[in-house]
């Protein structure tokens, strides 16, 4: 009777399609962000008003109340600004800010003035009072003033304390004839519909990516436009404003609210051509991407910006648009990675043979595009010195890794016996996708999906566990185990969250099966193992 095949022959087609797939799929994806798209032209570059705050270096944040931007920092700002922009909106009368309205009038540029309110009694009467001051200077310039921005989104002051802040503001400007509003997110003045009784005009956010039930680029205009006709409806009579809309060009997506710069491109050019069509008055967030709001709202607070920290254009309001013009240097990482992958194995036993290169030349390919996929992720994530040194080691882990188990791999579809993987290092990995599925799961609003990080020795495990022979196989550790059981688990609530509508989620349900998989894959092999040597025994 002929010996029945060994586990890693009859799998080595699945680890060659596995290996394949994983190559093309990187090469693919690098490919894809760097097609030109073709979107609808803007009926102008020229935009009504944005939304203006200077704290664009590195440490710069309004959350320091120490913070100060100079009047010249702001005069070479508006300067440049006012090539493209009638007026900007501010949100507070601190840091330098209450110097806006002078600088602007030398440009010919109006001012949506904000007097910021929050929980401290003592600023929110600072605010107050250099508001009145600054707006009594400059009439002409003051296109309004806005007295306090999302207060009741954030329940930082109740209703009725922020329209004793409006009335003494409007009180206090009668006579130069300076309308006043409050502005917040356009649910808010449905809540609380009574604040449209102290202001001039309603000011109101619609803002499609952070929508309760976020709404995708496709559907946004269709949304704005929906809700600015219930707000007109709503408030009969009454001036309504857009006082905050946009889109982000990076971070996690939203179901299928994706946040790309092709997608901002896309909504700012389609709000344009709709304002345009109704003379609607607006105002879009915002002038410079803002890296300090990631501190609060993760990757994709801080890429709002219509120009990014360095004052350059994103993108144009006319032509296609490239998410990523760079895209070739992904297909370069995966070159790097295969010649790498294909040195570290070119000396070793087993691994002198056309299959096992070929092999290592795959699996090299893969892990880099993946791997140069997070680190492009960190040109928007990283925040600081050591954000950048703990991830840049992960990736390195990830990389050493995915070396670590292609040579065995790369050994085994050769034909030759190899040890198996070190379950440490198996278990390290699976210990940081437990926690970071904790960390999705009960507080994952404005967390980022690492997949480019966990996706290379998730495949690796899994091939390497597909490949192993009976007489190679253990029982996992039962904590292992108990990961394998949870990893899914975990992810399925992600995926839950989402309504099963955010690509992302899906993907890192893949990793976390994957993942899982390679331990289930060992634990059924030894109990079938177990099953059958007490059975043979007795025969």
């Amino acid at each position: 009777m002929s010996p029945s095949p060994s586990p890693s022959s009859r799998v080595a087609p699945l680890a060659w399609l596995i290996l394949v797939v994983a190559t093309l799929s990187g090469a693919a994806w690098w490919w894809q962000i760097g097609r030109p798209v073709a979107l609808p032209d803007a009926p102008t570059a020229r935009i009504a008003c944005v939304s203006y705050a200077p704290f664009r270096k590195p440490g710069e944040t309004p959350l320091d109340p120490h913070a100060f931007v100079s009047p010249e920092r702001i005069d070479a700002d508006l300067k440049a600004l006012s090539e493209r922009f009638d007026c900007v909106r501010t949100y507070s009368q601190g840091f330098g800010l209450n110097a806006v309205p002078a600088i602007a009038q030398k440009y010919g540029m109006k001012v949506l003035m904000g007097i910021w309110l929050g929980r401290d009694l003592a600023l929110n009467d600072r605010e107050v009072t250099m508001g009145i001051a600054t707006a009594k200077a400059y009439p002409q310039v003051i296109r309004g003033v806005i007295v306090g921005n999302e207060v009741l989104l954030r329940g930082e002051q109740s209703p009725e304390a922020i329209a004793a802040y409006i009335t003494r503001v409007r009180s206090a400007l009668q006579d130069v004839h300076v309308p006043v509003t409050y502005a917040d997110v356009w649910e808010f003045w449905l809540r609380y519909p009574q604040m449209a009784n102290v202001v001039d005009y309603i000011t109101i956010h619609i803002l499609p990516y952070w929508e309760d039930d976020p709404v995708p680029p496709q559907d946004a205009l269709k949304h704005v436009a929906d809700v600015y006709a219930q707000m007109k409806a709503h408030f009969s009579g009454r001036a309504v404003m857009i006082g905050e809309t946009g889109w982000p060009s990076q971070g996690r997506p939203r179901r299928e609210a994706s946040a790309s710069l092709v997608n901002e491109a896309r909504y700012l050019r389609e709000f344009l051509l709709y304002a345009g069509s109704v003379d609607m008055p607006y105002n879009v967030i915002e002038a410079f991407d803002q890296p300090w709001k990631r501190d609060q709202e993760g990757t994709v607070g801080g890429y709002w910006g219509i120009f990014d920290v360095n004052a350059k254009p994103k993108f144009s309001m006319q032509g296609p648009v490239v998410e990523e013009p760079n895209w070739i240097a992904g297909w370069f990482a995966g070159v790097a990675g295969a010649v790498l992958f294909l040195l570290s194995g070119i000396w070793r036993r087993g691994l002198a043979n056309t299959r096992s290169r070929v092999a290592l030349i795959l699996a090299g390919f893969a892990t880099a595009t993946s791997i140069a996929w997070q680190g492009r992720r960190m040109l928007f994530d990283c925040r600081n010195q050591l954000e950048w040194v703990f991830s840049g080691l992960l990736c390195a882990l990830a990389l050493l890794s995915a070396v670590y188990l292609a040579r065995r791999i790369a050994a085994r579809l050769a034909g030759a016996a190899i040890q198996l993987p070190d379950r440490r290092v198996r278990f390290l990995w699976m210990f940081g996708l437990a926690f970071y599925d904790l960390l999705l799961v009960f507080d994952g609003r404005y967390r980022d999906f690492p997949l480019g990080l966990f996706w290379p020795p998730a495949v690796g495990f899994m091939i390497a566990a597909l490949m192993e022979s009976a007489d190679n196989c253990v029982v996992p550790i039962i904590e292992e185990r108990f990961m394998a059981c949870l990893l899914p688990l975990l992810t399925a609530v992600v995926v839950a969250q989402e309504i099963g509508l955010n690509p992302s989620t899906w993907l890192w349900l893949a990793v976390n099966f994957a993942t899982a998989g390679a331990v289930m894959i060992e634990w059924r092999r030894a109990a079938r193992l177990q099953t059958y040597q007490p059975q043979a025994t007795h025969q």
